[in-house]
């Protein structure tokens, strides 16, 4: 049977509610009862219902954490760190998958139907609307990796993503091209777009370079191998710009397979600098993401926020920096 707060009471010779005191957070109990309600409790095995002192302080220390991007092994590291530092500051992650039939208002309508502290959404393609969703429904939210503007309706943290398109671009045209590619993710993606805005803008200073931009479905090994296929059908760039690591992956790979050497014939550049890029088979020139810094200031943002809901929302941008290896030509 199950050790119940009222074995612990009789075991230390206190009352129940002296117990519910001590393993209730910011209650009051003294240095002496508290002592001996943990030693009994040690003694019995007691563990505390956590659901049940939700009803007490109003707080359920779930955390709503949203993605809509299953696809890239980029978000393996993302959840990885995103649960060990909500679970380091004593708060439970909630997943949940935007992917398939969830869309933004039943992905709101769960998480108050858990009663959530706070949210986190962690995506470089969703809308700031969707955030400011659950900043409506008074319930604190942080969008990580999100579009990073001066006057933000939500809590932002990332890069920013102009200045990364324009790192590319500048990195491309020192290295001699003459003919530069942009494969960017969904169109409609803010990530998408603001690095191509940034790309464009260095281009525009130089109007004898050509050109080509085109986009592939998904930020996915499967879309990037696709898009670059069908641009092989036709007059390719020397070299491209794909904006993501796991999308240009994919391109490299559809560009092996159509014969040709990288970065002899043609050279490609990511964003993010995950693990597989350093591969040997692989070895990636890309922009390196810093994202366990944009996840440690998230976490640490929200944690703020469930103190302080009415905080007025701020962005935290971090500095990206190139990583060269073998895909673009010395």
């Amino acid at each position: 049977m199950a050790v119940t707060l009222k074995d612990v009471a009789l075991k230390a010779g206190v009352s129940t509610s002296a117990v519910s005191r001590t393993f209730t957070e910011g209650a009051s109990v003294s240095a002496k009862t508290r002592k001996k309600v943990e030693k009994a409790a040690s003694e019995l095995g007691y563990r505390p219902n956590v659901l049940a002192s939700s009803l007490t302080t109003r707080r359920t220390k779930l955390i709503g954490l949203v993605s809509n991007n299953f696809h890239n092994p980029v978000f393996l590291q993302v959840f990885d760190l995103f649960t060990q530092m909500l679970q380091q500051k004593g708060l439970r992650p909630l997943l949940v998958n935007l992917s398939g039939d969830i869309g933004p208002d039943k992905a709101l309508d769960m998480l108050l139907q858990y009663s959530v502290d706070g949210v986190i959404v962690a995506s470089s393609t969703l809308q700031p609307d969707f955030a400011k969703s659950f900043r409506d429904a008074d319930i604190p939210v942080v969008h990580s990796f999100g579009r990073c503007i001066a006057a933000p309706s939500v809590h932002t943290v990332g890069i920013d993503n102009r200045h990364s398109g324009e790192i590319a671009a500048q990195l491309l045209i020192d290295k001699g091209y003459q003919k530069i590619g942009f494969l960017g993710g969904p169109q409609k993606a803010t990530s998408t777009q603001d690095r191509l805005e940034g790309f464009e803008t260095i281009f525009a200073r130089h109007p004898e370079l050509d050109l080509s931009i085109n986009f592939a479905d998904d930020y996915s090994f499967d879309a990037g191998r696709e898009a670059m296929g069908k641009i092989l059908k036709g007059k390719r760039s020397e070299a491209y710009f794909c904006g993501d690591d796991v999308l240009t992956i994919g391109a490299l790979s559809a560009a092996q397979s159509a014969g040709l050497s990288v970065p002899e014939d043609i050279g490609f550049m990511g964003l993010n600098d995950m693990e597989m890029a350093g591969w040997d088979n692989i070895n990636l020139t890309t922009i390196h993401h810093p994202i366990r810094q944009i996840i440690t200031s998230s976490v640490e943002l929200l944690v703020d926020c469930l103190d302080d809901p009415a905080r007025m929302p701020e962005t935290r941008l971090f500095p990206c920096h190139v990583v060269e290896r073998g895909t673009l030509r010395s």
